[in-house]
């Protein structure tokens, strides 16, 4: 589910199309690498349930001992047996980031620390879209849903749908209403580790 960008909103760069998920990016480059190596361990699990029989039983069992090792490692609470968090997940700092087994994470987004995605005023959990970045502390709770390539600040609190590729920012969040900066249109297609001017610190004083 996809909410349509508005014209104090829309994206300026071409990419307005979410791109496939960048699974390489989730491949961990070393073994202490313990946000890839908790993500690592979900995917495996994912897979060996899939397959099934005697290997499949072994290997989940296996990716089991992993996720919680790596779970107690970064603080965080991953769902393990969840198959709607898409592919290409960045968690630069995995510690204390929460997602409700039911939330839908599109893929290619970026999670800060301190993220929690859960149950809140409105009924139900939030749908997130693709290539969403979500600030360091920030919440969103509810039956809500973030348009793709939006940008939720730093510690916000979203309780209402954010529109894509909008910013939203403050306790509760408020769309800000200029549309996302050119910096997105060569970073965010990359992935690389370029980001807007303060982008994960506090944007809401």
């Amino acid at each position: 589910m996809t909410i349509p960008p508005n014209s104090a909103t829309r994206p300026q760069s071409a990419r307005e199309e979410a791109q496939p998920p960048q699974w390489e990016i989730e491949k961990p480059e070393r073994y202490w690498d313990p946000s890839k190596q908790l993500l690592s361990s979900i995917r495996t699990y994912t897979r060996a349930k899939q397959t099934g029989g005697a290997i499949g039983y072994v290997v989940s069992k296996f990716a089991v001992l992993r996720y919680r090792f790596w779970s107690a490692v970064t603080g965080a609470d991953l769902p393990l047996n969840s198959t709607s968090i898409g592919g290409g997940l960045i968690l630069p700092h995995a510690n204390g980031i929460v997602i409700h087994p039911d939330v839908i994470v599109g893929p290619n987004c970026r999670l800060f620390q301190q993220v929690t995605l859960g149950t809140g005023p409105r009924p139900g959990v939030p749908v997130i879209g693709a290539h969403v970045d979500i600030g360091a502390g920030a919440k969103i709770l509810g039956g809500v849903t973030i348009g793709d390539f939006a940008v939720i600040g730093a510690n916000a609190v979203v309780i209402s749908d954010i529109p894509a590729g909008a910013t939203a920012v403050g306790v509760p969040a408020v769309v800000k209403r200029y549309p996302r900066g050119q910096w997105d249109s060569e970073a965010r297609s990359s992935r690389g580790s370029s980001f807007p001017p303060n982008f994960g610190h506090d944007q809401s004083a």
